[in-house]
């Protein structure tokens, strides 16, 4: 039996997973590692954490299912997007990564939009500019550490750098390029005009290829640090929403996926380089040949409900909670959640944004705290939705779901009653690291197109009905069309004063 790895490079740990080509996963194994957080707002990680990570994982994997490196075919990454990556001209890093949540460039967001023109701006890239995203990050660097930012050799995203200490390669997916506000989103390379208008050297960038394209193959040093046999192909592999996707079969428009994770995220497929021009939703290329994506994101989906046990609930399992959630009504009695914990990023681009309860009543308890975060992220996703749909994808009928707050049937409930459309679960549960071992099946030749890939290996196994039929039945079908407007209603109201209580 022949087999391709899937390395996923994502915030908490590095997971590595096996498929055999029957696109069964034979094993997973993953790494963990922390993020620092040195000053307010910021986010950072070393990036040897991940290539430290890369090579326990790949071997535990290995190990796990008895085989060799030379069983694998292929190789494809996926990591979190956005992270700046800055290394010298030998490959060094320069300083720690700063990540996908870090909100520290608010002021490099504003040049940016002077510098390009915000309308130009979303034309040219299908974004506005946002903190998380890679650009205003290099201009953080060139405003407040000028020495580093003299040193500046290569510019990767942190994934890309997996990749070049797995081959000694420097090469970026399409996907993952579309995140860093400096591609052209039509023409699915580097925009020579953002470029020149931010004064970033080009040289700097490398390589853009798409997502089943090989990239490299495996180096002597990689070999020896993950149990992978040198010369194995690796192929671009995609950002972690674009890989996730293609590991759920959401690879031709119509097909609408959700995300629980720790952030969340609605991700709609594209024949073309569709965008808001508001900016108001992402839009990039997608790891699929010749097609795009729109996205949405909440940055604290299932990181809200963590918080809440955290800070109030730690002695109690998330079953306990979900279940204390079920049990209560839809509308959580009139209480609402804003999931603004992190900042927030869609509809509402704004890094001091806050999250609130609202409504809260001596009446209410713990179920309705919970019951209550897991609305409120599912309106926020609602929201999103709702201006990809403005944008021109077509509302779905069925959305697929994943994240690991996609394992409780209340949550999927409610993705459902809110959305409006039947919610699906696959049979592949490893996310965006099946989605790389998908691009890598691709580049390995054992399938002829993505397409033809996913239609071998994902499958539909439940779904969850939305209306009457649904978890939450009449009441809901009631009661969420006037909570989430009266939702809607308050990030504006409030806006003054959280961005008031940001700077206390």
């Amino acid at each position: 039996m022949r087999h391709v790895v899937g390395i996923d490079t994502s915030t908490t740990a590095t997971k590595a997973v096996l498929v055999d080509e029957r696109g069964e996963v034979v094993a997973v194994a993953a790494a963990t590692y922390a993020a620092d957080a040195p000053h307010p707002l910021w986010s950072e990680q070393h990036p040897d954490l991940w290539w430290e990570a890369t090579g326990r994982a790949v071997s535990e994997v290995l190990a796990a299912a008895g085989v060799d490196g030379g069983s694998v075919d292929a190789v494809g990454l996926t990591g979190q997007m956005h992270g700046l990556v800055a290394l010298d001209e030998a490959g060094t890093p320069l300083r720690p990564a700063i990540l996908w949540n870090d909100q520290r460039t608010g002021a490099e967001c504003d040049e940016i939009r002077t510098r390009v023109g915000f309308e130009r701006l979303v034309a040219i890239t299908g974004n506005d500019a946002l903190t998380g995203f890679t650009a205003p990050k290099i201009l953080w660097m060139r405003n407040h550490e000028p020495d580093l930012y003299g040193r500046i050799g290569h510019v990767l995203l942190p994934k890309d750098f997996v990749r070049l200490r797995l081959t000694g390669e420097y090469a970026c997916d399409r996907a993952d390029g579309g995140g860093t506000l400096l591609f052209d989103h039509a023409a699915r390379t580097w925009s020579s005009e953002v470029l020149a208008a931010l004064d970033i050297p080009a040289v700097w960038l490398p390589p853009t290829f798409e997502g089943p394209e090989v990239t490299g193959t495996v180096s002597a040093t990689g070999a020896a640090a993950t149990g992978l046999a040198a010369g194995t192909p690796v192929v671009a592999g995609g950002g972690d929403q674009a890989a996730s996707a293609v590991g759920t079969g959401a690879v031709a428009p119509g097909i609408v996926t959700a995300s629980l994770g720790t952030s969340g995220v609605v991700f709609a497929t594209t024949d073309g380089p569709a965008i808001d021009p508001q900016g108001r939703v992402h839009a990039f290329p997608h790891a699929v040949p010749g097609r795009w994506h729109m996205m949405g994101v909440t940055l604290a989906a299932a990181g809200s409900l963590a918080w809440l046990h955290d800070a109030v609930a730690p002695d109690r399992t998330y079953d306990e909670l979900t279940a204390l959630a079920a049990a209560t009504p839809p509308g959580a009695d009139g209480l609402l959640f804003l999931p603004y914990l992190s900042g927030e990023r869609t509809p509402h681009p704004d890094p001091l944004a806050r999250g609130a309860f609202v409504g809260l009543t001596t009446r209410h308890g713990l179920g309705h705290l919970v019951r209550a975060v897991m609305e409120g992220v599912v309106f926020s996703l609602g929201d999103a939705l709702d201006v990809m749909v403005d944008a021109g994808v077509t509302r779905p009928r069925q959305i697929r779901i994943s994240g690991g707050g996609a394992r409780s049937q209340v949550w999927r409930g409610i993705v459902a009653a809110v959305l409006g459309a039947e919610v699906a679960t696959v049979n592949t549960t490893e996310g965006a690291a099946y989605g790389a071992a998908v691009l890598a099946a691709v580049g390995a030749g054992w399938h002829a197109s993505v397409d033809a890939a996913t239609a071998a290996w994902v499958r539909v196994v439940d779904t969850t009905a939305h209306g009457r039929a649904g978890e939450a039945g009449a009441a809901a079908a009631g009661t969420y069309p006037e909570l989430h407007d009266i939702y809607r209603s308050l990030y504006p109201a409030l806006r003054p004063a959280m961005h008031r209580l940001s700077h206390l």
